[in-house]
């Protein structure tokens, strides 16, 4: 790393703990009404003082497409990279110095087209970097074409007729790569991508978070099963640790318990 690099300063702030303002930074978020990247970005801002890790010691590295806009929107260090290669960066940057606090925002094209291989090779290296992988199975930022996770059958402009592709299982690609840690959670659940980006941030090595984010100009309503009241609790089987894994309406329906 260069000198110049090395010799960078963010703006300085009042002595004591971080908080949630401190991460904002003054760009305008720039990505459409109602788009789930902003409830993403809300819930990263406000967890980050929990780490208590200087802002001069943590980065985000992003690729191409509309969540890689976040680094512009956080105030750390940040680089906006190429398209498919923010796993490679920031692995380089994981492995050189290992005093930072390293981040990775993708999306699900990004990540499992151009940058698939990128992906598998960082997830099986298990450096010390959290990846954050929106999906919302389109390509948003070039206007709607099918996406490595669009389902079968699924018209855009690109597959005017459907997919006939078979979608990415992104936690299945992760655990096939023998990854160390693998999450998956949901844009407009707070509580519970809060949790869970607690325990990627506690993880030594790689971690691998999906995250369901709507797109609601071009593949609106992809999650609502997981939304709706009506729907969610059948569609749901939530893990927690130490406790059964219980699912159905009544979490009663089903119930698996560890043999041991």
């Amino acid at each position: 790393m260069s000198e110049r690099f090395k010799s960078l300063k963010l703006v300085p702030l009042a002595e004591g703990p971080l908080s949630t303002k401190d991460f904002k930074t003054d760009q305008e978020v720039r990505w459409c009404p109602g788009c789930g990247d902003y409830a993403i970005l809300a819930a990263v801002q406000a967890f980050m003082p929990e780490l208590g890790i200087r802002r001069e010691n943590t980065v985000f590295v992003s690729g191409i497409g509309c969540s890689s806009r976040f680094p512009y929107y956080m105030n750390t260090y940040g680089m906006h990279s190429i398209h498919g290669r923010a796993p490679a960066i920031a692995t380089g940057l994981a492995a050189s110095r290992q005093d930072l606090s390293v981040w990775v925002v993708t999306g699900d094209g990004d990540a499992l087209s151009i940058g698939g291989n990128h992906l598998i090779h960082a997830l099986r290296r298990n450096v010390n970097l959290k990846i954050l992988l929106f999906n919302n199975r389109i390509y948003g930022l070039t206007k709607g074409q099918y996406s490595p996770t669009s389902e079968i059958g699924k018209i855009t402009k690109s597959t005017p007729m459907g997919s006939l592709d078979a979608p990415f299982n992104p936690l299945s690609l992760a655990i096939g790569a023998e990854a160390t840690f693998v999450a998956r959670t949901i844009d407009s659940d707070r509580q519970h991508l809060t949790s869970v980006l607690r325990a990627a941030a506690e993880h030594e090595g790689t971690a691998l978070v999906e995250i369901y984010q709507n797109c609601n100009i071009f593949n609106d309503g992809a999650f609502e099963v997981l939304k709706e009241p009506g729907t969610r609790d059948e569609a749901l089987i939530r893990l927690e640790h130490g406790k059964p894994v219980r699912f159905g309406a009544d979490r009663g329906q089903g119930v698996f318990r560890d043999p041991a």
